[in-house]
């Protein structure tokens, strides 16, 4: 059996996970033998497959066909707590088989509609989708291309988040894995235990991650005089319009712009926007940040006082931040990521900074953290620092809100040389989350606004922001002036 270098795999994937397959209505004699052999390569791991999912169960694998819809009350995602009486959805994966001729021709189709500068509704139109839909498809497939259009599409007709997209006639020549964010990292059949192996891991990292979003409000509230007179939410507004003139972040996601169900929110959040942004206080002693966009639509390009949450730490479990209200203010809870964005000050250093009214200050070295479902191309490495995460989290992702990217984010910025070293003069530091996108830090500098420099920096070219979001390993590479540029594997290489 071909097994996977153990630094590449996570340590803390969980064993004797319960697995159950369901099939759907719809399959082909590859699904059957590609689920047949997902279930063995999960036995032979120490795992438990199941004959029908129960309170237990982790995991359940199901079927939907390619290019045409389910209605609602076939979506496990939808019904399977009430079909199945469970107290809780586990983690739900559709496999969805398509071959090698129907692949290429959608993909084709979204690559010639993406092309034109007025985008034709009606080379949008699919089967199943809303009316709208046609908007979010051309939105999601200029941030990432005509793969990211059709996954898009494929998850609105399988009405499921996760999908395994196996291409190819008799067998499986790649598959793709799809999520929320709009990942689409590609596996290539080499040889079948590698291969099958590679998206069991894929599906156990997914299932053994904890979420870390049951945050916690803290009374007394920040009094609204105090909250009046500080200068960061107005500068966190300014930073919102300033980002967003750059297009560093796009339209929300809203599931009913896709594909119109009945009590979604039962199942998953009802949209999700993409992206966040944090920036330290120094008279609050705390992390003022964007809300979480899960629980209503937040426009991270252009906020109000009512989008923003003061974190004041971390809840002793670790499962999620604590956070202040403020007097008169709307006080939904903090970005998803707010655990990692607050977590990654303990392991840093703190620096000295003088306050508007001369008073000098001991702050964290990390000012303000922005993270957005964006690449970078390229970077100047005399002003900006590159930090990889850890190879398993480039290999195996993990999700938004959970305490292995909170894990991934305070290990990787723990190492950052220019963090480490206040006196480095490199004032920003970023790294990569493959298949999610990228997450920028940005020092305290004199005269500077919140986010400033790292605008300024994107204007300048020394951090070149690009749509494409790298779905596996990546490396950066001089270019002959010293320029940094982005090296990674091609999803669509094996076509």
């Amino acid at each position: 059996m071909a097994m996977l270098a153990l630094s590449v795999v996570h340590p803390w994937l969980r064993r004797g996970i319960r697995v159950a397959f369901v099939p759907g209505l719809s399959t082909t004699a590859l699904l059957e033998e590609v689920a047949e052999r997902l279930l063995d390569r999960f036995r032979r791991r120490g795992d438990v497959v199941q004959p029908a999912p129960d309170e237990q169960t982790d995991l359940i694998l199901t079927t939907a066909p390619f290019g045409e819809p389910i209605g609602w009350r076939e979506s496990l995602l939808l019904t399977a707590r009430r079909r199945f009486r469970l107290s809780r959805t586990p983690t739900v994966v559709t496999l969805v088989h398509a071959t090698k001729r129907e692949f290429c021709r959608l993909l084709n189709h979204f690559r010639l509609a993406l092309s034109r500068s007025a985008p034709n509704p009606e080379e949008f139109s699919f089967p199943g989708l809303a009316p709208e839909a046609w908007r979010v498809l051309v939105e999601q497939g200029r941030r990432g291309g005509p793969l990211l259009a059709l996954e898009r599409m494929v998850q609105a007709q399988a009405k499921c988040l996760r999908v395994l997209l196996f291409v190819g006639d008799d067998c499986p020549e790649a598959a793709y894995a799809f999520d929320l964010v709009g990942a689409y990292p590609c596996c290539r059949m080499v040889e079948p235990d590698s291969f099958y192996e590679d998206l069991v891991t894929r599906m156990v990292t997914a299932v053994s991650v904890e979420e870390v979003t049951h945050h916690v409000r803290l009374e007394p509230p920040i009094p609204h005089g105090l909250w009046s007179a500080l200068s960061t939410p107005a500068a966190m507004m300014e930073a919102a319009r300033q980002l967003g003139r750059r297009n560093f972040f796009t339209e929300m996601v809203r599931i009913a712009d896709l594909v119109h169900v009945p009590a979604v929110s039962d199942a998953v959040a009802e949209q999700y926007s993409e992206g966040c942004f944090a920036t330290w206080d120094p008279q609050l002693g705390a992390l003022v940040a964007t809300v979480t966009g899960s629980a209503r639509p937040v426009d991270k390009r252009q906020i109000t006082e009512d989008d923003l949450a003061v974190i004041v730490g971390i809840r002793p479990d670790g499962r999620g931040a604590y956070y202040r209200p403020v007097e008169g203010k709307r006080n939904d809870p903090p970005s998803s990521e707010a655990v990692e964005m607050f977590a990654m000050d303990e392991g840093l250093p703190r620096v000295r900074w003088k306050a508007p009214d001369g008073t000098a200050v001991e702050v964290p070295v990390a000012r303000s953290k922005l993270h957005g479902h964006r690449g970078v191309a390229a970077y100047d490495p005399r002003y900006v620092e590159y930090v990889p995460v850890a190879l398993p989290y480039q290999h195996y992702p993990v999700s938004c809100g959970t305490s292995a990217q909170a894990r991934c984010i305070v290990e990787a910025f723990g190492q950052t040389q220019c963090l480490r070293e206040p006196e480095d003069p490199r004032p920003v530091a970023f790294t990569i989350l493959p298949g999610h996108g990228v997450f920028i830090v940005e020092k305290w500098v004199p005269g500077k606004a919140p986010f400033q420099v790292i605008w300024e920096f994107i204007d300048a070219g020394y951090l070149q922001i690009d749509p494409f979001v790298p779905q596996g390993p990546l490396q950066y590479l001089p270019d002959p002036t010293g320029r940094m540029w982005v090296q990674t594997e091609d999803p669509l290489g094996w076509l």
